[in-house]
């Protein structure tokens, strides 16, 4: 079965969106603070930084060339966008509790 129409796109600008958001979230949170980091922010940092990673690949996966037309990328992107999402949305809870 084919992707719907607007998969692409939808997927592309939903990830960039998510992406600047988290580095809104970041600069509000305060990387940038004199205090010395507790180990709570180094995991709030690389969960961050792995959930930027894989909502900026999410355009690369889904735009990847195939061989057979048949082939689509749609499903590995979707997976890369929601653990993208599940690692900010852990980063952000972490840094809120934490």
């Amino acid at each position: 079965m084919r992707a719907p129409t607007g998969s692409v796109v939808g997927l592309c600008s939903a990830s960039a969106t998510l992406c600047a958001m988290g580095m809104a979230f970041l600069g509000y949170w305060g990387v940038h603070e004199p205090v010395p980091w507790r180990a709570v922010d180094v995991v709030v940092i690389l969960l961050a930084f792995v959930g930027f990673g894989l909502l900026a690949s999410v355009p690369w996966i889904i735009t990847t060339p195939v061989a057979e037309e048949s082939a689509e990328r749609i499903r590995p992107a979707r997976r890369a966008f929601a653990l993208g999402v599940v690692a900010i949305w852990l980063a952000a809870m972490l840094a809120v509790v934490g």
